[in-house]
């Protein structure tokens, strides 16, 4: 099972240097019957995206807590056996909970299929959408629409490999 982990530069780094993602329980994301349903398709790859974009969502929520970081999401995609992500069945119909899982404990990197990270040209949107984060969680629409501008930045993806190179 592919399932989208998200974390930071610096926390790529750190699992870079440890060599797994962890340690857990960690928060990812992953094509669950909830996002099946909401999201109305049986294409795989749409789905995946989705859930893709879940995480990068969920990544941009560590960077709004986390200042001083350099303000690029980051997504890890890891291939897990079939249940060992989880997800909560008390939030299943939770529209801000859709395809998010729990893994119980650490991944060894080496389980990765793929790295997704933000552009250089997306770093001041992504920088404005984490500051705006709080007061669009309020209903703030200008706020709101910050926000969503990260979203326009499609994540580039890096093999494996390229982890130091981006990590730079």
């Amino acid at each position: 099972m592919r399932v989208y982990v998200p974390l930071t530069l610096s926390g790529l780094a750190e699992a870079h240097r440890s060599g797994e993602l962890g340690p857990g329980p960690l928060d990812a994301y992953a094509v669950t019957p909830a996002l099946r349903e909401w999201y109305v398709s049986d294409d795989i790859e749409e789905l995946e995206y989705a859930a893709l974009n879940r995480a990068a969502q969920a990544s941009l929520r560590q960077l709004a807590g986390n200042p001083q970081v350099a303000r690029r999401r980051v997504v890890v995609a890891v291939d897990v056996p079939e249940g060992v992500a989880v997800a909560d069945p008390d939030r299943g119909l939770d529209e801000s909970a859709l395809g998010e899982v729990r893994l119980a404990g650490p991944v060894p990197l080496t389980k990765a299929a793929a790295v997704h990270v933000d552009a250089d040209d997306a770093e001041a949107d992504v920088a404005a959408a984490a500051a705006a984060l709080g007061a669009a969680d309020q209903g703030d629409d200008d706020a709101q629409f910050v926000v969503d501008g990260a979203q326009d930045h499609d994540l580039m993806w890096f093999g494996v490999q390229e982890i130091p190179h981006v990590i730079g």
